[in-house]
């Protein structure tokens, strides 16, 4: 990872960018082609961008089975994880504009019964409901946020990944798998040793380039298992 400064301006002033655009989109949304689907997005909400394309494009879920998508957004990883045969997909999000984009979303994509979208700051709302799957496409960088736009892309302090690794093991049925996507300008390492400080093994499935200074990774998270005994 380059941490020149240079870079660093580079994409403080990207990201910014990016936030305005998200709160001047129409009242009634504007619709983006993601991975060959439309998704339709409403103001102050996340866009479908490259960055979670890695772990879409990884994504496995079993048949019949559950999958819980934190910080979902628009919807669109919790519609993929539909689409790869999720039989209960619960996508939450503390953003009342994601929540209504996402509920348009699964509806938009005959998935209104599968799919439910309700609040929660990422598992405060969950109950004790446990998934096969969980998914998350977490803000990378530790950065201070001023509101709930910059949240989809600055964790101050980067408490929102830390109390990720520190209580989705409640949530996680024994053999469950994480999905959770990150990028050459995050926080790799403190993401790793919070995986690992928390008992998680932590694979890279896959990657891709928004252009050459922006990669994209999908990682697969899953429990460390004990040492066999001699």
């Amino acid at each position: 990872m380059d941490n020149s400064p240079g870079k660093h301006a580079h994409i403080d002033r990207w990201q910014t960018n990016r936030q305005k655009a998200f709160k001047i989109v129409p009242e009634d949304g504007k619709t983006f082609r993601y991975l060959g689907k439309e998704f339709l997005v409403f103001p102050n909400t996340f866009w479908p961008y490259t960055d979670s394309q890695p772990l879409v494009r990884s994504l496995r879920v079993p048949t019949g089975g559950s999958v819980l998508d934190v910080g979902t957004g628009s919807g669109v990883i919790a519609v993929f994880a539909c689409y790869a045969g999720g039989a209960r997909v619960l996508a939450v999000d503390i953003n009342p504009a994601a929540l209504k984009s996402a509920q348009h979303n699964a509806a938009a994509h005959g998935f209104g019964e599968t799919m439910e979208v309700r609040y929660s700051c990422l598992f405060d709302g969950i109950g004790n409901e446990q998934f096969d799957v969980i998914t998350a496409n977490l803000p990378f960088r530790n950065k201070e946020a001023h509101d709930v736009v910059a949240r989809s892309q600055w964790d101050t302090d980067f408490r929102t990944n830390t109390q990720f690794f520190q209580q989705v093991g409640k949530y996680l049925k024994p053999d469950g798998r994480i999905y959770f996507a990150h990028s050459n300008f995050g926080a790799v390492k403190e993401v790793r040793r919070l995986a690992k400080e928390n008992g998680y093994s932590m694979r890279l499935l896959a990657r891709a380039s928004a252009d050459e200074t922006k990669e994209f990774y999908g990682f697969l998270i899953q429990r460390m298992r004990p040492a066999p005994h001699v």
